[in-house]
């Protein structure tokens, strides 16, 4: 057996595997007279074991992506820059009720300038800043000292009217156009949010009235918005009241959220912590979410917008989160997939109080693909639905849709998983026409909530699963290790995942 840690490749004993292949060889010392024809089985054998580390090293460069690179193994440490404002030298006032958008808005004019002057920062010092939205710059900080907060207007006048993302081509919640979000970057490259845990507060709850009684004319904004960006950093922030997104990430690239804790009540209307849509290279780390809705949700456009936009979310790192959701999903996939969603692995995170724990969604006439997803090292406590994967999830933007751009749902594998305290292990309800394939549970063991819980219901869905208790249903013993992703995966001792042969 050979077994090849992914997440230390690089640090793997080369000596080691070397002494490995040759030691066949070096057992012919033994023999005072040369043997031709255990010279040639020893020959055959180390073949064999170099086949054997090759696979083994192929898979594991297969599961990461990129060899042993994580995006979060990579952590981006912001330089200071040569040039500091306050937003106090463009008159603000502190008392949160005074509108400070065009304080806003002149300070990052005034640091635009220095953008090839190794940029500048915004500094916003303890106080209760009231503003509307408001667009940041290219090679900015914005750096909340502790006792900051922002607040988000809670007059719509104050908040832009935009048009639909391309890939949505509408507003999420309403057609047409869609409200801007408070804090927003567009085509910006090196851009950070940051802080001593200061505080972004979208004071949503007018909007979650207004969203309930149906009484908004577009769809309701987020608090930071970035779009088609790249080198993205948030860290050191607290986000509370978000209308509807915390933190959206879309058509971006190199995006790491860092040590931020976002809020919102349980009875707030689809409330989303961070939501990486159509965006590659993104890491999610040390983060405490607590929504009305999903926690944590990939996404990647929507039906024949999504299809012709065809930008997927790939190369995604989640690790060290805490995650509770009240109606939705701690960590979710979907429904919005229709570009794609490939290659994220997650691992060490909590969830916990929440409806469903881990949910694949999407339905017909989405298109795209959920694949080569692991997520491992997980703790569940008092979760409705361990785990989930519908495929008949979700409404459509209009009748354009085409009804036969099936979904793909493939290659998915869970393992190290605990839960305490779960009410219904899985449920797994595929699509006839493409069911979902290559379903993967390893060493998972849920301690239900009574003995009349609900274990597991399937159907339309094919997999392999071993060491899951409670016992899974057939279809997820009707394939073999093979058909799973980087083939069988276990814990290596270090927290990562490894290829066994």
């Amino acid at each position: 057996i050979v077994l090849i840690p992914s997440s230390n490749i690089s640090k793997a004993n080369n000596g080691l595997i070397l002494f490995s292949l040759l030691s066949p060889l070096l057992y012919l010392q033994r023999y005072k007279s040369f043997n031709w024809f255990v010279f040639f089985v020893c020959v055959f054998m180390v073949v064999q074991v170099a086949l054997l580390v090759l696979l083994a090293l192929c898979n594991a460069i297969k599961v990461n992506g990129e060899g042993n690179y994580l995006q979060c193994d990579h952590n981006p440490t912001s330089q200071p820059r040569p040039h500091s404002v306050s937003i106090l030298e463009f008159g603000a006032v502190d008392d949160g009720k005074t509108l400070n958008t065009i304080a806003f808005q002149n300070a990052i004019f005034y640091l635009k300038s220095f953008a090839d002057k190794g940029g500048a920062q915004l500094y916003v010092p303890p106080g209760r800043w009231l503003t509307g939205s408001f667009n940041l710059t290219s090679h900015l900080t914005l750096f909340l000292e502790k006792g900051a907060v922002i607040l988000g207007s809670q007059d719509p006048s104050h908040w832009d009217i935009v048009e639909p993302l391309p890939s949505y081509g509408r507003g999420i919640e309403l057609p047409g156009r869609r409200y801007r979000s408070l804090v927003n970057g567009y085509m910006l490259r090196d851009v950070v949010i940051t802080g001593d845990n200061g505080t972004i507060d979208g004071q949503g709850s007018v909007w979650w009235e207004w969203f309930t009684s149906h009484s908004l004319n577009y769809t309701r904004p987020h608090l930071v918005e970035f779009v088609s960006s790249k080198d993205v950093h948030v860290s050191n922030i607290t986000f509370l009241n978000a209308p509807a997104y915390n933190i959206h990430p879309v058509y971006c690239s190199n995006v790491h959220i860092h040590n931020v804790s976002v809020y919102a009540p349980p009875g707030s209307p689809y409330t989303v912590g961070i939501v990486p849509d159509s965006s590659d290279n993104v890491c999610i780390e040390d983060c405490n979410i607590s929504t009305g809705h999903d926690a944590i949700a990939l996404k990647s456009g929507w039906d024949e917008y999504g299809i012709a936009y065809g930008r997927p979310t790939t190369n995604v790192h989640i690790r060290s989160v805490h995650l509770q959701s009240s109606t939705g999903s701690s960590l979710a996939f979907g429904s919005e997939m229709s570009g794609g969603i490939s290659n994220v692995q997650v691992e060490h995170v909590h969830l916990y109080n929440s409806f469903t724990g881990i949910q694949f969604r999407t339905t017909k006439g989405r298109g795209g693909y959920l694949r080569e997803i692991i997520i491992s090292d997980t703790n569940m406590l008092n979760i409705n639905t361990a785990f989930s994967a519908i495929g008949d999830y979700g409404s459509h933007p209009d009748d354009k849709f085409n009804p036969n751009a099936f979904p793909s749902l493939e290659k998915i594998t869970l393992h190290d998983i605990i839960g305490k305290n779960i009410i219904m292990a899985g449920n797994f309800s595929g699509i006839q026409q493409a069911p979902f394939t290559s379903m993967c549970l390893f060493n998972i063991s849920l301690s239900m909530s009574s003995a009349f819980s609900s274990c597991w219901s399937c159907s339309n869905v094919s997999g392999y699963s071993e060491l899951v208790f409670p016992q899974p249903c057939a279809d997820l013993k009707n394939s073999n290790a093979s058909s799973c992703f980087s083939i069988l995966m276990r814990p290596n001792g270090r927290g990562g995942t490894g290829a066994i042969l």
